[in-house]
C-alpha cells in the first residue's frame, strides 16, 4: 500500500485535508473519521491518520464536505471540529501525524510463566558451584570498563565506526570514537583547535572586513518571519501559534513523509544533551546560510559539520555557555571567513529560529538533512543525528524551544573567553599599524621639504643668471656705443686699463694670447705702446676689438666666472697678466 501525498489546513470551524491520488479509482474509495482518527482508502493508496498531538477532536454532524479535482487528482475533505474556534497545533508535522494508534490493553507487559510451560531443555538441575576463581585486584581504565563509547542522537549509538573505518576520516575529526573516553576526547578537541588557529588569517579578516560587512547585511528567510511574528504579537498581545508563519515546500513535505515515526526513550540527562546539541547544530547551520547567502555549494556540508563539535567530535555539553565558546573558537579556526562578529550574528539568528517555534527548527533541520544526503561521506551523520532530529522535533513543545532561546539570549560571550588571545593580537597589530603610519607620514614630509628646497635653489640660480646676463648685456651695449661714437678715445684707452680687459676678453673667448704677449714684451723693453706701433695700425685694431667684444657679449657669462676662467686659462697656456 502506498502513502499518498497529503496536506492539512484549518479555519476556526473546519479541518481541511487535501489528498493527492492521481492514479486512484474514484468510484472506489472509503473515508472514515471519528474523534482523532482519520482513515482514507482508495486502491492502491492507504492513509491512516491518528491525530494524537492535536488538542481537539473531529465530529460527524452532517456539515462535512468532500470534492475531487480530476485534473489535479486531489481529494479535498472538510471535516467539522468538535469545538468550533479551537486551534489544532502541529498540522504541518506530517511525520508525527502518521503515527499508528497505540495499543490499549490491560494485559500486563511482564507476565509470570508457569513452571509446567517451561520447555525441558531450559530447566537446568545442575548444582550451582559457589566456588569462584579469585584474582588480585587491578585498576581497570575507564575505556576497559566501558569498551564502547556512545554517541549519536541521545547517545543511543555505539560501535558504528568499527565497520565504517574508510568513511571515518572524511566525516569526523575524532579518531577511534568507539573507544575514546569523553575526557580524552575533549582534550584532543581543544588541542586541535589551538593548532589550527592562524593569527595572520584572523588579523587579515579583522582589518579587511569589507566582505564580512556584506555578509552581516544579508537577511535569511527567518529574519522576515521573525519580524512578522513580532508585529503580530504587538498587535494581538497574545502568544499564538506561529506555525502559519513558516510553510514547507513540496520537497520538504516529501521528506517528512519518508521518515518513519518512532518514540525516543530519553532520560533527563540524555534529553538535556539533545537540546544542547540542537543549539550547536543550529549555530553551524546559521553561519553556513549567512556566509553563502542561502546559496548552497560543495563546501556547505563541510562547513556545517566542521563548525559543530557535536557532529565532528561527538561532543557532549554541560551548559549553553560552553557551546558558545566552542562554536566561537571553531569559527575563528576553520572556515574561510573568520570574524568575531559572525559568531555573534549566528547566535542572534539561532535565537530567532528557536523563538519562531518547532516549525522553523524543523525547516532548518530538513535543509541540513538534504545537504548531508547529497554529500557522499556526510550521509552517515544523517543516520546518527539529523534524521532522528527531524522526527523528534515534531513532538517537542514550542514553549521548551522558547525557554531554550531565552537561555541562549542570557549568555554573554567575549573574545577573552575564547582562549585565543585575540585582544592581545589586535592591540599589537594596531600598534604596528600606527608606527607604520607615523613612518610613512615622516617620509612624506621630508620628501616634500627636499622638493621645496631644490625648487627654491633652482629658482634662485635662474634669477641670478638672469640678473648677471642683463648686466653684461647692458655693459656690452654701452661699450659698443662708446666704441662707435669715439674711436679716438678707444685707441687712447688701449694703452691703459682697457688693455688688460681686452686681453682677458680674448682669453675668455677661447682665442690665443698673441696681442697680449706682444704688449707684454714691449712693456718689458720700456717702450710705450703708442710709439711702438704706427698710427696707421689703429684702424684695423679697433675693428678687431669690436669683433671680439661682440663675441664676448654673445657668451653672456658673469664677470666673476669670466675672471676665474681667465686666470685658469692663463695658468694653463703659460700667459701672465701684466700688473
Amino acid at each position: 500500500m502506498l502513502t499518498p501525498a497529503f496536506d492539512l489546513s484549518q479555519d476556526p470551524d473546519f479541518l481541511t485535508i487535501a489528498i493527492r491520488v492521481p492514479y486512484a479509482r474514484v468510484s472506489e474509495f472509503d473515508v472514515y473519521f471519528e474523534g482523532s482518527d482519520f482513515k482514507f482508502y482508495a486502491k492502491p493508496y492507504f492513509l491512516r491518520r491518528v491525530l494524537l498531538t492535536l488538542p481537539g477532536r473531529i465530529v460527524e454532524n452532517g456539515s462535512e464536505q468532500g470534492s475531487y479535482d480530476a485534473d489535479k487528482g486531489i481529494f479535498t475533505i472538510r471535516l467539522p471540529k468538535e469545538t468550533p474556534g479551537q486551534h489544532f497545533e502541529g498540522l504541518n508535522m506530517l511525520t508525527a501525524l502518521l503515527a499508528p494508534r497505540k495499543s490499549r490493553t490491560a494485559k500486563p507487559l511482564v507476565e509470570e510463566i508457569d513452571a509446567s510451560e517451561i520447555p525441558e531443555e531450559v530447566v537446568d538441575d545442575e548444582e550451582f558451584d559457589w566456588e569462584i576463581e579469585q584474582t588480585p585486584y587491578e585498576e581497570v581504565s575507564e575505556s576497559a570498563l566501558n569498551p564502547q563509547c556512545h554517541y549519536g542522537f541521545g547517545n543511543l549509538r555505539s560501535g558504528v565506526f568499527q565497520r565504517l573505518q574508510d568513511e571515518l576520516n572524511d566525516v569526523i575529526d575524532i579518531k577511534n570514537p568507539d573507544f575514546t573516553p569523553a575526557a580524552e576526547q575533549k582534550q584532543k578537541h581543544l588541542a586541535a583547535e589551538l593548532a589550527k588557529f592562524d593569527p595572520d588569517h584572523y588579523l587579515a579578516d579583522f582589518f579587511e572586513d569589507e566582505a564580512i560587512e556584506q555578509i552581516l547585511k544579508y537577511n535569511p528567510w527567518w529574519i522576515d518571519k521573525y519580524s512578522k511574528m513580532k508585529a503580530f504579537l504587538e498587535k494581538s498581545q497574545e502568544e499564538e501559534n506561529h506555525a502559519a508563519l513558516v510553510s514547507f515546500s513540496e520537497e520538504e513535505k516529501y521528506q517528512l513523509r519518508k521518515f518513519v515515526n518512532k518514540s525516543y526513550l530519553l532520560d533527563k540527562k540524555a534529553c538535556r544533551q539533545v537540546y544542547y546539541s540542537l543549539i550547536d547544530i543550529l549555530l553551524a547551520y546559521c553561519y553556513e546560510t549567512r556566509v553563502t547567502e542561502g546559496e548552497k555549494n560543495v563546501e556547505s556540508a563541510w562547513n556545517i559539520r566542521k563548525l559543530s563539535p557535536t557532529l565532528c567530535w561527538f561532543e557532549t555539553w554541560t551548559n549553553v555557555h560552553e557551546i558558545m565558546v566552542s562554536f566561537g573558537r571553531r569559527v575563528l579556526c576553520y572556515p574561510l571567513y573568520r570574524h568575531f562578529k559572525l559568531v555573534v550574528k549566528a547566535c542572534s539568528d539561532t535565537i530567532k529560529i528557536l523563538q519562531l517555534g518547532k516549525s522553523a527548527v524543523l525547516k532548518c533541520v530538513l535543509d541540513i538533512h538534504k545537504i548531508f544526503q547529497e554529500n557522499d561521506p556526510a550521509y552517515i551523520l544523517n543516520d546518527l543525528y539529523i534524521s532522528d532530529y527531524c522526527v523528534w522535533i515534531q513532538k517537542v513543545k514550542s514553549k521548551k524551544l522558547a525557554a531554550l532561546a531565552e537561555a541562549l539570549k542570557e549568555v554573554s560571550l567575549t573574545k577573552a573567553q575564547l582562549g585565543l588571545e585575540l585582544e592581545e593580537l589586535e592591540a599589537a597589530a594596531l600598534l604596528v599599524q600606527e608606527e607604520e603610519s607615523a613612518l610613512k607620514a615622516a617620509h612624506s614630509v621630508s620628501g616634500q621639504q627636499t622638493l621645496c628646497s631644490s625648487s627654491e635653489a633652482s629658482d634662485s640660480e635662474d634669477s641670478d643668471s638672469t640678473v648677471s646676463s642683463g648686466n653684461e648685456d647692458s655693459d656690452s651695449d654701452s661699450e659698443q656705443d662708446e666704441l662707435k661714437d669715439s674711436p679716438s678715445e678707444t685707441v687712447s684707452s688701449l694703452q691703459g686699463p682697457f688693455l688688460e680687459e681686452s686681453s682677458a676678453l680674448l682669453i675668455v673667448d677661447g682665442g690665443v694670447c698673441k696681442n697680449t704677449a706682444i704688449q707684454e714684451s714691449d712693456a718689458n723693453q720700456g717702450k710705450p705702446l703708442a710709439s711702438s706701433q704706427p698710427l696707421g695700425v689703429s684702424g684695423p685694431l679697433i675693428e678687431e676689438l669690436g669683433e671680439q667684444l661682440k663675441t664676448t657679449v654673445q657668451v653672456s657669462e658673469p664677470k666673476s666666472t669670466t675672471a676665474v676662467n681667465h686666470s685658469n686659462m692663463q695658468e694653463r697656456d703659460g700667459c701672465q697678466t701684466p700688473n
